[in-house]
C-alpha cells in the first residue's frame, strides 16, 4: 500500500499560497475584461452631432490656421526641436510611450534648456509609460525635478485594481505657446524620431498647425486630461539627491549645445506661415477621456464624414480589427464610393497581436467592399490616416481597431485644403507601390517589383496562436 506523505505545516502553507495566487491571477484577469464586455453603440443623439459637423466639414470657413505634412521621422524629430525654440511661455508635450533613447534627450535637452530660461514645461503621459519607463533611473526623474517642469500621468497602471488597466491614454502631441502644435501618431522615442536606428524604425505621419483657431480646440482638451480625476502627479519611488540631477541638467546642457553647433538652423526664429500652406478649416475630433468603455466618437466622426464622400476614400491604418458595427458602417460607405484601406501585410508588422487577429478575418475586412492593401515595404507602418476626396485630410492617433473605437482616448485632426490633401495622396500613393492587393482570402496581386519580406515559420504559426488565444477577448485588442 503506497505511504500517504504527511502534510507538515510548511506544505500546507505553500498549497494556500499557490491557491491564493492562482485565485488573484483569476480575479485580475477577470476584472481586467469585465468592463469591456459590452461595447457601446453610439448614441442616436451623439450620432447626429456627428453627422451635423461632418457637414460643416465640407464647407469652407474662415481662419489662420496653416498646416504642414510630417512625413519623415527625421523631419518629426526636427521640427520638434525647432518648434520648441520658438517657445516663450509654455511647452507641452504629450505621449502615449516615452523611453530613453538618442531622440528622447534631444528634446530633453532642448525644452529643458528653455525651462533654465523661465519657460514652463508640461509633459503628461500614459499611465504604462509612466510606471515603466519615468519611476527608475535618473533622466527622467532628474527632469521632473526641475523648478519650471511638471510631469502627471493618465491612469497610471496600478496592480491592485485590474479594472483600470485597459483604459490608455493613445494622444501624441506638442504645443508651443498658443501659436502651433504637431499632432499624429509618433511615440516619443528612437523607433518613431529621427535616424538614430536603421534597423527598427516605424514609417508614420504628422502635422504641425500654425494658428490660433485650432489651437484653443487642442488647448482646452489638454486641460480637461491635465485635471481630469485619472491624472497623477509624478511620485517616484525613491527622490533623487541634487547632486544626481546636476549631472543629467549638465549632459542635457552639453547636449543642447551640440545640436545648436551641429543643426544651427532648427535654434534661428522661424517664419512658419512659410513653411505650411493655407487650410479652410481644421477640426479636433476626440474620444470621450473616461477609463472605461466609450462611445465610438472619433470612428462616427469619420464614418459620417466618409458617407458624405463623393468622388473615393482612402484610409490607413498599421492593421484593421473590426467588429459588425464597424464593417457595416465601412459596407455603407463602400456601397456609395470606392474605399481603399491600407494595413501592413503580416510579414510586415509589428504589433504581433493586431496581425494575429487579421488572420483570422481577412475574409470579415473583403466583406465590407473594399479594396484592401497589404503593406511589404519592409518597415513596419504605423500611420492613421484618412483622404476623402480631393479636400478633407484626417491624420492622428486613431487606429482601425477596436481599442482604438471603444478603449483608448484617440485625437485626429481634419484639415480641409485641397494642397494638403494633395501632399497627403501623394505620400499614400508611393506607399501604395509597395503593396499586394488582396482580392479574396487566398489570392492577391503582387507589384513585379515588389520582393515580400520573409515571414519565418515560427512567426507565422505563433501569430496564428496569438490570435486564437486573443478571439475570445478581442473587444481588448
Amino acid at each position: 500500500m503506497r505511504k500517504q506523505k504527511k502534510r507538515t505545516p510548511l506544505r500546507r502553507f505553500l498549497r494556500i499560497v499557490r491557491w491564493a495566487i492562482l485565485l488573484c491571477l483569476v480575479f485580475s484577469l477577470v476584472a481586467t475584461y469585465a468592463p469591456f464586455v459590452n461595447l457601446p453603440d453610439l448614441d442616436a443623439e451623439t450620432a447626429s452631432t456627428l453627422d451635423t459637423r461632418a457637414m460643416e466639414m465640407f464647407e469652407d470657413r474662415a481662419t489662420d490656421d496653416r498646416a504642414m505634412i510630417i512625413e519623415s521621422s527625421k523631419d518629426a524629430l526636427y521640427e520638434r526641436l525647432r518648434l520648441i525654440e520658438q517657445s516663450e511661455r509654455e511647452i507641452v508635450i504629450v505621449t502615449y510611450e516615452n523611453h530613453d533613447g538618442e531622440s528622447t534627450r534631444d528634446i530633453l535637452a532642448a525644452a529643458l534648456h528653455k525651462a533654465d530660461q523661465g519657460v514652463k514645461v508640461r509633459f503628461l503621459v500614459d499611465g504604462i509609460a509612466g510606471r515603466f519607463d519615468h519611476m527608475g533611473g535618473d533622466l527622467f526623474r532628474a527632469v521632473a525635478a526641475h523648478d519650471n517642469v511638471e510631469v502627471r500621468f493618465y491612469n497610471l497602471i496600478r496592480f491592485w485594481t485590474p479594472w483600470k488597466h485597459m483604459g490608455r491614454m493613445h494622444d501624441k502631441y506638442v504645443i508651443v505657446d498658443d501659436g502651433a502644435f504637431i499632432l499624429g501618431g509618433r511615440n516619443m522615442f528612437d523607433k518613431f524620431l529621427g535616424e538614430y536606428t536603421a534597423t527598427n524604425r516605424s514609417l508614420d505621419r504628422e502635422v504641425l498647425i500654425c494658428g490660433t483657431d485650432c489651437i484653443k480646440q487642442l488647448r482646452a482638451y489638454f486641460e480637461g486630461m491635465w485635471e481630469h480625476p485619472e491624472t497623477s502627479a509624478f511620485r517616484p519611488w525613491h527622490q533623487i539627491s541634487e547632486e544626481r540631477c546636476q549631472v543629467v541638467y549638465d549632459a542635457l546642457a552639453e547636449r543642447y549645445e551640440g545640436l545648436r553647433a551641429d543643426m544651427p538652423e532648427l535654434f534661428t526664429p522661424c517664419d512658419y506661415a512659410e513653411k505650411t500652406l493655407p487650410t479652410r478649416g481644421v477640426w479636433l475630433v476626440s474620444n470621450p477621456t473616461g477609463i472605461y468603455a466609450k462611445e465610438p466618437v472619433v470612428f462616427g466622426q469619420l464614418t459620417a464624414m466618409m458617407a458624405r464622400a463623393k468622388e473615393d476614400v482612402v484610409i490607413h491604418s498599421p492593421y484593421a480589427v473590426l467588429n459588425r458595427a464597424m464593417r457595416d458602417a465601412l459596407r455603407t460607405v463602400a456601397e456609395k464610393v470606392p474605399v481603399t484601406l491600407m494595413i501592413n501585410a503580416v510579414e510586415n508588422g509589428a504589433n504581433l497581436v493586431g496581425s494575429g487577429d487579421y488572420l483570422y478575418h481577412r475574409r470579415e475586412v473583403l466583406s465590407t467592399g473594399v479594396r484592401l492593401l497589404e503593406y511589404a515595404g519592409g518597415k513596419s507602418y504605423h500611420g492613421k490616416a484618412v483622404a476623402i476626396d480631393d479636400q478633407l485630410s484626417v491624420i492622428g492617433s486613431f487606429n482601425l481597431d477596436l481599442r482604438s473605437t471603444y478603449l483608448d482616448t484617440e485625437l485626429m485632426l481634419v484639415i480641409r485644403s485641397p494642397e494638403i490633401n494633395a501632399e497627403l495622396r501623394g505620400y499614400m500613393d508611393a506607399l501604395h507601390a509597395d503593396c499586394r492587393e488582396v482580392l479574396d482570402a487566398d489570392n492577391a496581386v503582387v507589384p513585379k517589383a515588389l520582393a515580400i519580406p520573409e515571414c519565418p515559420g515560427w512567426k507565422r504559426a505563433l501569430l496564428y496562436v496569438i490570435g486564437a488565444l486573443m478571439q475570445p477577448v478581442r473587444n481588448l485588442v
